[in-house]
């Protein structure tokens, strides 16, 4: 069987459109099935506990002093604090027990024996299994006793500060924020073990995993794992006869005539583009020290080899948890979204022999827009949460405090703004290829994976501080799922496309069926995938099912991408006089920490009876790493690589600096996942399973000798990585010494890279 291009393009669409009608109808019950936030929680007596004005203001606190990024929230964001909806349930139970001790038998409850506890035990479950059928919330005479004690904790902790815990004196600034953080919390933990009206399940389908508050994995959990990994193997199958039944060309390096560096013109634009390279060094670079900073804040909660009492200076003050884990996320995303910027803006001259008027001078005012609003941004974020941002100025110049979409709103819409005007610079620089090719065609498809980037990022603007918390989610995960298994997945394939059709490895029309066919396929799993996130968020239980099948799915792309890059790596080096082995060393080595970190830990841990024990511990730690530096930050460092080369002179290319990084990152991922991190993971997994949530999250297991030892373990790896950072950084300041003048005349006519657009077959 052989498809064409346009048959491949139509499927393309038919799988989008259920992915639209779902997505769609999710978002609308999303607002009608939410966690409802009453006007008023009441006591026995009918005095009002807490008030849905206090809730909103609590998540309004939970965002703006950045808590997102010390603990989580339903299990999503930073696992160095607490769950805080966890660890209020466990509070809760634990305040209740003690009054129903107290009132029944006038002792505290360990004081009772066997039998007295268990009964007390079941009192505090039935009290908390409770329905909700709209109006206020009633809280039984032991409720009201634990939320006001639980309220005095948050307190304690969060604004007159525990250096034991990590926690900043002032980190919430007033005693009144810090009880309304706790009223939002307390509510996320009562929606927890409510159940949903109409269902035996509470809103987050039973989630944490609490005995003392009755919550259990239910059936549907253990039911789609298992429907899921059948599919999976059934799906892996056909996805593999689809795959072989595709004719495409088998990789060869036969006949091929690949350009050297030296033969390669560079315009002025892609000398511009060259110097997002820098600035993505040097965000790169601040990224991985902030790293190391946190990686050692869960051994020393309040210090950093003793600077404290060397200079008397608490590091934990100037520079909380919260915000250099804020900053580490962030320049994470920019310096991988900066380089890739700067290779979709290099790689269209290769291709066409073109470069608009001033195009170089438009490339320039994108990076000089992009320096203003990450610098923006990362101020706004520490001026935001230290309180120096009034009223509605925190959330839209400061800290959003979402985790990935920390920075203020306004600096958010400027890099939408910079995302429009980068893809208006690719239309120019690829027109004369648009123009000639169908709307399916490789250009097309570049501009319809930097589009999705751009569209799916709008998802984070409808929503505010106010909005509930389980819708907010919704959005967020659109953003932050979508880009990552859908856009970014659609953007890699596309982009190694067009630097094989750069190299003159592969015609285009052979590249966009390539890319088609895996668009397809990320296009069938990856949107649709992103629902496994709303398992335990409060939004409705259907869907399990679906987020199950589709997370699981994911697999499958991500292992034809690494088929792809490494028979075509062989194929280009196996008949030696290569010259791009280095770029395509970054690239192959993309496709391996994808599937390893996106496929095989992503489908691990995505599994829902796994997911409901694991959700936001050191498992997911290590599948992001692996998936985000080791698939997108190996992608742009290859991209790097190759417009490096093909912009010095072949006698002054110097390859060893960027070969030893290499290495470096690899050796240095390697040792932070499998010999600290996941091991990490599995200990809190373990405790999770035999004791509970909040346990495998509690500042007691942190300090288990055993998994102290694992944070030490982590620093050799931590070291490589830091290391194989500075060198590179060093390697592109001197690099932009011994660039080639680019050529004068725009309208050059260069086609020595771009002869592979104008050949291959019809179809």
């Amino acid at each position: 069987m052989e498809l064409t291009r346009k048959t491949i393009a139509k499927v393309i669409v038919a799988a989008f459109l259920p992915n639209l009608v779902v997505m769609g109808a999710g978002a609308w019950f999303a607002y009608q099935e939410a966690p409802p936030i009453p006007e008023e929680v009441v006591g026995p007596d009918g005095d009002a506990v807490a008030t849905g004005e206090s809730i909103r203001d609590g998540k309004a606190a939970f965002q703006q002093y950045g808590l997102m990024n010390h603990g989580s929230i339903l299990g999503n964001g930073a696992y160095y604090g607490e769950d805080y909806t966890a660890d209020t349930l466990d509070l809760k139970a634990a305040h209740m027990r003690e009054y129903y001790a107290r009132e029944e038998y006038g002792t505290g409850y360990d004081s009772l024996d066997a039998s007295e506890r268990a009964g007390i035990d079941q009192t505090v479950r039935d009290d908390l299994d409770s329905a909700h059928d709209g109006g206020a919330i009633e809280y039984s005479a032991a409720e009201v006793y634990a939320h006001e004690r639980v309220r005095e904790t948050y307190v304690e902790r969060y604004h007159e500060g525990d250096h034991d815990r990590g926690v900043p004196v002032g980190m919430i600034e007033s005693r009144e924020g810090a009880e309304e953080f706790a009223d939002f919390a307390l509510w996320t933990a009562w929606f927890s073990h409510t159940d949903r009206p109409g269902s035996d399940n509470s809103y987050t389908n039973e989630w944490p995993y609490s005995p003392p508050a009755g919550n259990d994995a239910t059936g549907a959990a253990m039911v789609w794992s298992v429907i899921a990994m059948v599919l999976l193997v059934g799906a892996a199958g056909a996805a593999i006869l689809l795959y072989k039944s595709v004719k495409l060309p088998e990789p060869s390096a036969e006949g091929i005539s690949v350009p050297e560096p030296g033969d390669v013109s560079v315009f002025p634009s892609q000398r511009a583009a060259l110097r997002f390279v820098p600035v993505a060094a040097g965000l790169f670079l601040a990224q991985v020290l902030l790293g190391g900073l946190l990686a050692h804040f869960y051994i020393e909660r309040a210090g950093f080899f003793g600077i404290e009492e060397l200079f008397g200076v608490h590091i934990l003050q100037l520079l909380p948890f919260a915000i250099a884990k804020t900053w580490h996320i962030d320049l994470g995303i920019l310096w991988i979204a900066s380089t890739w910027l700067g290779a979709g803006l290099f790689l269209p001259p290769l291709l066409t022999g073109h470069e608009p008027r001033n195009q170089a001078r438009y490339v320039n005012v994108l990076l000089g827009a992009l320096v203003v609003v990450v610098g923006g941004g990362m101020a706004g974020i520490w001026l935001g949460a230290n309180g120096y941002l009034p009223g509605e100025l925190w959330w839209l110049l400061g800290n959003e405090g979402l985790e990935y979409l920390e920075v203020g709103k306004v600096w958010q819409g400027g890099l939408l703004v910079g995302f429009v005007l980068w893809a208006v610079l690719a239309v120019r620089g690829l027109k004369p290829l648009l123009d000639r090719e169908p709307i399916y065609g490789l250009a097309h498809m570049i501009l319809y994976a930097g589009g999705s980037i751009t569209l799916l990022f709008v998802a984070g603007f409808l929503f505010t501080p106010s909005t509930n918390i389980a819708v907010t989610e919704f959005w967020r995960w659109w953003v932050v799922h979508m880009w990552v298994e859908g856009a970014f997945e659609f953007f890699i394939v596309a982009i190694i496309g067009l630097t094989l059709v750069s190299m003159n490895l592969l015609t285009r029309r052979s590249a966009e069926k390539a890319v088609m066919l895996q668009a397809l396929l990320v296009m069938g799993t990856g949107v649709i995938g992103v629902s496994h996130h709303y398992w335990w968020v409060g939004m409705p239980d259907y869907w399990v099912p679906i987020g199950s099948v589709f997370s699981t799915l994911e697999l499958l792309p991500l292992i034809f991408i690494l088929y792809e890059a490494i028979g075509q790596y062989r194929a280009m080096t196996g008949s030696g006089g290569f010259p791009y082995t280095l770029p395509f060393m970054f690239i192959v080595a993309s496709g391996v920490w994808n599937f390893v970190g996106a496929g095989v830990l992503g489908f691990f841990i995505n599994l829902p009876l796994v997911n409901y024990y694991e959700h936001g511990t050191y498992l997911t730690v290590g599948h992001a790493h692996a998936a985000m530096f080791g698939a997108f930050g190996f992608l742009a460092l290859g991209m790097v690589a190759y417009m490096l080369q093909l912009s010095i002179d072949p006698d002054r290319w110097d390859g060893s600096w960027l070969r030893a990084s290499f290495w470096l990152w690899n050796v240095g991922l390697a040792l932070m996942v499998f010999v600290s991190v996941l091991p990490v993971g599995f200990l809190q997994l373990d405790v999770a399973f035999t004791e509970s949530y909040a346990a495998a999250r509690s500042l007691a297991f942190y300090e288990r000798p055993l998994v102290q030892a694992l944070f030490w373990a982590r620093l050799p790896g931590d070291t490589l990585l830091i290391l194989g950072t500075v060198v590179y950084a060093a390697d592109v300041v001197r690099k932009r010494f011994v660039l080639r003048r680019s050529e004068d005349d725009p309208t050059v006519d260069d086609m020595a890279v771009a002869e592979g657009i104008v050949g291959g077959d019809d179809d």
